[in-house]
């Protein structure tokens, strides 16, 4: 099984460089359209410059990957294998910081600023209705100061005709002072049905705005155009806001109920053309209770009037552009599968690491961890064999025998023989069991020269 795992990592060598370079053009090409919308300047320095931070970001991409598929998977120590993985998870937190949230702005940067412009459209809609609202809200006194309006203008009637209050008929002090409260409240009245005509037609208009902005984010085009237009739209919308705001009546209201006690006059009671003192004494008790029952619808106005002005007052609201990259951010949890996409197209190749790693380490479980040990490539041969050549030599210049340097001698130290010779291609292994490995060529030509000078052993020449 080993083997097979051998020739799949040779297989896909090919396929592992391509894939990597692939995967960091990708990610550099989705990195220039990112960072296109944040740089300012010329068109010149904005093309430049995001070419040249879109070909750093590639570069690197493709080196660290390289780096960590090279090493990584053959790495056995345990306190280096975690080193390792440590600076992976380093290398993957600055790609998805140099890289990462640049793709997710190339891949739903429109998208997200088109979410942003609607859900600007929604909070506008909210705000415009709350003025709205409260702009009417006044309207609601309007019932009450008919009634009175109403109210007034019967007594006056009442009392013209048929002296229901002084038991005199005629227009006398009663009647006058019953028709100036009944005009000044019906003032009041006309005040709160103008107001309503321009709230409406206020409305009217922020309605208008409001579909207009909705037409801009369903529409087609360069969301940066639109974006231009969108705020336009926006600044209007926000001042038809403001004027609804300040059409409310009910601080008018407020000040006109006020003024209904504060400057009341009683007119004096004269009695009539007569100057009937029993006719002034009960006109002046008239003008008493009209006293009391203006003090009474005063306070009730006013203090329908402060309800309403104690309603929490509207925060303007002010549309915020946004750029691509600045709107993925915001709306980061609407667009995870972007952001799946723009994270996995750089941190992709981690995952062939951890395959190649578990590859080797099958390898290493099967062949056994000495494996390398019994290895040697065809370097290691040439050099094996010339070390062996100048062998005789370095043992008589250490034994200080130059009668053995000179060949003259009778046993070899070593057996050439008795030395099994294989040698092995740079890229293959061979065991010294003489098993060759696949992809491995074996070199026949090569054989153990035979030592002429073989060198004796001194501890045991006679002679020695």
């Amino acid at each position: 099984m080993s083997q097979v795992l051998r020739r799949g990592i040779v297989r896909l060598e090919l396929t592992t460089k391509i894939t990597l370079g692939i995967l960091a053009l990708a990610s550099g090409v989705y990195t220039y359209i990112g960072v296109r919308g944040l740089l300012q300047g010329t068109e010149a320095s904005i093309f430049f410059g995001a070419v040249i931070y879109a070909t750093a970001v590639s570069v690197a991409i493709y080196a660290f990957w390289s780096y960590l598929i090279q090493f990584a998977p053959h790495i056995r120590d345990a306190g280096t294998r975690r080193v390792m993985f440590f600076s992976m998870l380093i290398g993957c937190g600055m790609i998805m910081a140099m890289s990462s949230w640049l793709n997710a702005a190339a891949l739903a940067g429109g998208a997200a600023l088109e979410q942003h412009l609607a859900n600007t459209t929604e909070d506008y809609q909210v705000r415009l209705n709350k003025a709205h609202n409260n702009a009417l809200s006044a309207q609601s006194l309007l019932p009450d100061i008919e009634l009175a309006v109403d109210r007034f203008k019967r007594l006056a009637d009442e009392e013209r005709a048929s002296g229901a209050l002084t038991g005199t008929s005629g227009s006398g002090t009663v009647v006058q002072l019953l028709q100036q409260m009944s005009s000044q409240l019906d003032g009041l009245a006309e005040e709160v049905r103008g107001a309503r005509t321009v709230t409406d037609s206020l409305y009217e208009q922020g309605g208008s705005r409001l579909g207009q902005m909705r037409k801009i984010v369903s529409s087609f085009g360069p969301i940066e155009d639109r974006s231009i237009a969108f705020a336009e739209e926006a600044v209007a919308l926000a001042g038809v806001i403001t004027a609804l705001e300040q059409t409310s009546i009910a601080p008018s209201v407020k000040r006109a109920a006020d003024d209904l006690a504060s400057t009341f006059v009683a007119p004096e009671a004269d009695g009539g053309t007569s100057g009937n003192a029993e006719l002034a004494t009960r006109q002046r008790a008239v003008v008493s209770r009209v006293e009391k029952a203006i003090a009474a619808q005063s306070v009730a106005l006013s203090k329908a009037a402060d309800e309403i002005l104690a309603r929490e007052t509207l925060q303007p609201l002010r549309f915020k552009p946004l750029s691509s990259a600045e709107a993925v951010l915001l709306y980061a949890k609407d667009f995870l599968p972007s952001w799946a996409g723009a994270i996995s197209i750089d941190l992709l190749p981690g995952v062939l690491i951890l395959i190649l790693t578990g590859v080797q380490a099958s390898i290493r479980r099967e062949e056994g961890h000495d494996l390398e040990e019994n290895q040697m490539t065809v370097g290691e041969m040439s050099r094996a064999l010339r070390l062996y050549d100048n062998l005789p030599a370095a043992l008589a210049r250490h034994f200080d025998r130059p009668d053995q340097a000179d060949g003259q001698g009778e046993r070899p130290l070593f057996s050439p023989g008795a030395v099994p010779l294989v040698a092995v291609a740079d890229d293959g292994i061979v065991n010294h069991d003489k098993t060759i490995q696949p992809g491995v060529t074996k070199l026949t030509g090569l054989k153990p020269r035979p030592v002429e000078n073989p060198v004796r052993d001194p501890g045991r020449d006679g002679n020695g």
